[in-house]
């Protein structure tokens, strides 16, 4: 089992979490795998690359978060669907 990640870490990557509409466990991955790309392995520069990516996502102007609940809406011919066990 993975030990727990710093406070600070968690926060960050919370924040980037919130701005993109997935989970914490989905933002980690995300930052872990451009801090592998990039060669960081400290937390303090981990934590500036998710403060990083969250200000990249802000600045792209996309908000997934309302993206993903305009695609989870049913279409009105499709409503009052359902399916048999």
């Amino acid at each position: 089992m993975a030990g727990i990640p710093d406070r600070d870490y968690n926060a960050a990557c919370g924040r980037l979490a919130s701005r993109l509409g997935i989970s914490l466990a989905a933002a980690r991955r995300r930052v872990d795998i451009r801090a592998a790309q990039e060669s960081l392995r400290d937390t303090p520069s981990r934590i500036a690359l998710a403060e990083r990516m969250t200000a990249e996502a802000e600045a792209s102007g996309v908000d997934n978060a309302a993206m993903l609940t305009a695609m989870l809406q049913a279409l009105s011919s499709e409503e009052n669907f359902m399916t048999e066990d």
